[in-house]
């Protein structure tokens, strides 16, 4: 695994991470204690790094290349959601740092990736020992499944009024 030095910055450049500075002395600490409990995994183009309905304890922060975030329809139908790139930032997983649960989508590699891993059971232990740690990431997360929360509403408000519309001209 690349030095604490390269990954420690990236980081940072992780929603989760966005508050720690690495110039104060004790976040650094946290952060290193972080990096201590982390792995790089490697997947191969094609590779299913999580799939939708399996269970699952791992949280990952993609670190080089590009995924593509899938979700099955109620059909069986399988729906291309997103496609993610290490540039942006992004992690996926992230349930599994609060509880084992389900999957609910698959993440496949469309490029060759290394994702930054993390057991949910390695977090937990952290936590209980840098408590900071773990409030600043849960109140992160929070966040963040707040906002998903909102939109996903949005979504199903617009597409009711489009269903309701469709109805009534159709009619």
């Amino acid at each position: 695994m690349e030095h604490s030095d390269v990954v420690l910055p990236r980081l940072l450049k992780i929603q989760l991470f966005s508050d720690f500075d690495l110039n104060d002395p004790e976040d650094k600490r946290i952060l290193l204690e972080f990096y201590n409990i982390i792995s790089i995994k490697k997947y191969k183009k094609g590779d299913v790094i999580i799939r939708e309905g399996e269970s699952g304890d791992l949280f990952y922060i993609l670190y080089s290349g590009s995924v593509q975030v899938l979700r099955n329809t109620p059909a069986g139908d399988t729906m291309a959601l997103a496609n993610l790139d290490s540039d942006q930032n992004v992690f996926f997983g992230e349930a599994a740092l609060i509880g084992r649960d389900k999957r609910s989508a698959t993440v496949k590699a469309i490029t060759e990736v290394s994702a930054i891993a993390l057991s949910g059971k390695k977090f937990y232990e952290l936590c209980k020992k840098e408590p900071s740690l773990g409030w600043r990431v849960v109140l992160s997360l929070a966040k963040r499944m707040s906002k998903t929360i909102q939109e996903t509403n949005n979504d199903k408000t617009t597409l009711y009024e489009a269903l309701c519309n469709e109805i009534e001209f159709g009619s």
